[in-house]
């Protein structure tokens, strides 16, 4: 792909990621818990493990995470050091399971939806980690639980989309001429 190519397409998949990330803090969760969240932006984000690698998925992200930061007013709060903690966790996590992924035998791969899942608990572990580091103390880890049994449908959620993404990309021949 060619570096302005490259270039504008990853200006359109932050700017998708943060409308995305913006749209979420508008619907409201049928069981408000605390801290769980549906995760929309990460659909880009591993859309961008699919099309490019590690380092540009992790660039999306962290643009992402900062941006939508500003544009929320959460810029450098506690709210913005768990979400990017969460964020960096989920893609690092993505992509180590996609680069397995590529290189196991075909009957051992992850599928999107388990990578989409790993990436929401990697998201919640991240997000606590930070949250023990900022409070100074473990006890926040206790709500573990009930933010990874949070991850199974915030996860499939994004995977499924995901993958309807990825099937309309590729019947309309977009996806190999993005990954050219």
């Amino acid at each position: 792909m060619l570096p302005t190519r490259k270039l504008t397409l990853i200006a359109v998949l932050v700017a998708q990621a943060i409308v995305l990330h913006l749209f979420e803090s508008l619907i409201p969760l049928p069981i408000p818990i605390p801290g769980v969240k549906l995760g929309l932006a990460n659909i880009v984000t591993l859309l961008a493990l699919v099309i490019f690698d590690f380092k540009t998925a992790l660039l999306i992200t962290v643009l992402r995470t900062v941006l939508g930061g500003l544009l929320s007013g959460t810029l450098f709060n506690i709210a913005f050091f768990m979400s990017i903690s969460g964020a960096v966790a989920a893609t690092t996590l993505m992509a180590i399971l996609m680069s397995l992924t590529s290189t196991l035998n075909p009957s051992s791969r992850f599928s999107l939806l388990g990578i989409s899942v790993a990436g929401a608990a990697a998201h919640n572990l991240g997000q606590l980690a930070m949250a023990a580091l900022l409070i100074k103390h473990s006890a926040i880890f206790y709500y573990l639980p009930i933010m990874l049994v949070s991850s199974l449908p915030t996860g499939l959620l994004t995977g499924l989309l995901l993958s309807k993404l990825l099937e309309y990309l590729r019947a309309s021949g977009q996806l190999d001429e993005f990954m050219s």
